[in-house]
């Protein structure tokens, strides 16, 4: 058997398309940074004309473009690595005021932000309390549960709340969930008629969510700051105390967003 069946058989069994488009971007580096058609195919194991048509839909995309001595990386690559770049720098921008924030609370601290329906963990610090609340940086959170998530889905076009809400049924965690979506708009006027969520069991039903947005240097919403902490540490008489501290540590890093890329 040939090493290049051998590489055909391989991918077979993989995820087609994605796996291949994958690969071929995996295979630029400083060293390398054009490919032609052919070296491309040979690499991945498969014929010429098959490995053209993984190439003519990156380039359609924007993702490589060809060149005279075959195909680069293309213009939408770059647009994602300053989308990333942005994504980190919002992180450091975030993080000395994080702990801070925790440090004042005594409580878990998230930065998040929305990734279509969903809701990504950027960052965190932790609280050092014994027991601890369990998240993790990369940690996707639901849409509708939650200070953090619903700070998000409060300031976003309203179209795009329409198509958030509409792609498919809200799931519900806790009894206090809020699946319906007239309930959740209503929720969403108030938090931004308030400034920040408070949630309280609707994702866990021990735990306390105080989250407020941050904003770039348009005005936009880009993310949140939020403490979690289980509710029993927080009696009804401290939160508005954590309320005014999460408001002050967004306005804090969104002042910090705005004077970097001002």
């Amino acid at each position: 058997m040939t090493g290049t069946t051998r590489g055909e058989g391989a991918y077979r069994d993989r995820n087609s398309t994605a796996d291949r488009a994958l690969d071929i971007l995996l295979l630029y580096c400083t060293d390398r940074p054009v490919w032609t058609g052919g070296e491309i195919a040979a690499k991945l194991g498969v014929a010429r004309s098959t490995g053209y048509r993984y190439l003519q839909s990156l380039v359609g995309r924007g993702f490589l473009e060809e060149t005279a001595g075959g195909f680069r990386l293309g213009p939408r690559i770059f647009e994602l690595a300053r989308s990333a770049r942005a994504g980190l720098g919002l992180s450091d921008a975030a993080l000395p005021v994080m702990r801070s924030l925790a440090a004042k609370v005594t409580e878990t601290v998230l930065l998040t932000r929305r990734s279509g329906r969903s809701v990504v963990c950027l960052d965190l610090v932790e609280s050092r309390h014994a027991v601890r609340l369990s998240y993790d940086r990369g940690q996707i959170l639901p849409i509708n549960a939650g200070a953090a998530a619903e700070v998000l889905l409060a300031w976003a076009d309203p179209e795009e709340v329409t198509s958030v809400l509409e792609q498919g049924p809200l799931e519900r965690f806790t009894p206090e969930t809020l699946t319906d979506h007239n309930q959740l708009r209503s929720r969403l006027d108030k938090i931004r008629e308030r400034g920040v969520a408070v949630s309280q069991g609707e994702l866990d039903e021990h735990i306390l969510g105080v989250a407020a947005p941050i904003r770039d240097i348009s005005g936009g919403v880009c993310a949140a700051i939020s403490v979690a902490a289980l509710a029993a540490r927080i009696p009804p008489s401290s939160v508005p105390e954590v309320e005014a501290a999460v408001k002050d540590a967004a306005e804090a890093v969104t002042r910090q967003l705005q004077l970097r890329d001002s």
